[in-house]
């Protein structure tokens, strides 16, 4: 098949890209390289069956036939996003309705990688797909977290009035290698400063939440979903069994790398989330889905890869 990967640069994008040559697909990757890295695919670009192409969503892209289109494209990190607040909600609303043109002009099945921050800071715990939310409009997080919820408002629209086969998934935290150490999340910030030693900062008192799941799950996750017919969605794709206070994994990722650090804490920014937990009910019994990752062995994976980024 001819696929396209919009964010295929990026941390998850690149390696979806991979997992789709291996399966023998023709893949055209677009990426602004706003926050991806051509590193992350220079062991592609001379592959016959990939092509990359440095291109913002939100302008109109054209130069198929596709028959899926993956949309990954937004920065991710509230570090990003924060910065560059009008290009991340462009991307997600403009960009996402040149995609979903795309998709129809071509007849092709698209999938919205929409995000666990849907929910914002939630009342529900844990998250299932029929919650709602409990999202600021105006916050500081409100470019990415709104974004995502129109950018979903959009799919189903296009489902409706069109027929349009589309696929919305809501990823949680994912984590694996080609993560920028500098990125501002706390995990990768988490292994890079162990392997420093320095102090490890945690925002607040360390007891707010996340649930990881690594990356080649995610990746099982969202191709499951792509090829799964007469389903649209939405899905949470994460780890439930890994619901770690940050306090926690620090402590977990020092003792992973024989770490000297200590930990620090400064205040919690606005909107953090407290608590996040994916339920998975849904990938279960419509994708056959489920981590399979464990955190020690996903971890482990993780300070390998920041080790030889660094240099240690």
């Amino acid at each position: 098949m001819n696929i396209l990967v919009t964010g295929g640069a990026g941390f998850i994008g690149s390696h979806l890209c991979d997992h789709l040559i291996k399966e023998g697909h023709v893949v055209t990757c677009l990426d602004n390289l706003l926050t991806g890295s051509k590193e992350n695919i220079e062991h592609l670009l001379n592959n016959d069956n990939f092509k990359f192409v440095e291109h913002d969503i939100t302008n109109e892209y054209d130069n198929g036939p596709f028959d899926q289109i993956y949309n990954l494209a937004c920065p991710a990190s509230p570090i990003h996003y924060v910065k560059e607040p009008m290009e991340t909600i462009r991307t997600n609303v403009i960009g996402m309705d040149n995609m979903l043109k795309l998709a129809l002009k071509h007849k092709a099945k698209i999938l919205q990688t929409s995000t666990s921050e849907v929910y914002g800071d939630p009342q529900v715990h844990p998250q299932p797909e029929t919650y709602w939310g409990h999202v600021n409009p105006i916050g500081p997080r409100s470019c990415y977290d709104e974004g995502k919820r129109c950018a979903e408002t959009l799919c189903y629209d296009y489902h409706k009035k069109y027929n349009l086969d589309v696929k919305v998934v809501r990823i949680f935290n994912t984590y694996g290698p080609r993560m920028q150490y500098n990125d501002g999340r706390a995990l990768p910030n988490f292994v890079k400063q162990s392997l420093l030693n320095e102090s490890l900062t945690i925002a607040g008192d360390g007891s707010t939440t996340r649930a990881f799941s690594y990356v080649s799950d995610l990746i099982r996750g969202l191709t499951t979903m792509m090829n799964k017919d007469n389903y649209f969605g939405p899905v949470n794709l994460g780890n439930p069994d890994t619901e770690l206070s940050m306090k926690e994994l620090a402590k977990k990722i020092i003792k992973l790398t024989s770490s000297k650090s200590e930990i620090t804490y400064y205040p919690l920014p606005k909107d953090d989330p407290i608590k996040r937990r994916p339920d998975i009910s849904v990938a279960k019994k419509e994708l056959n889905w489920q981590p399979e990752i464990s955190i020690e062995d996903g971890l482990n994976n993780t300070i390998e890869y920041f080790k030889k980024k660094l240099n240690i």
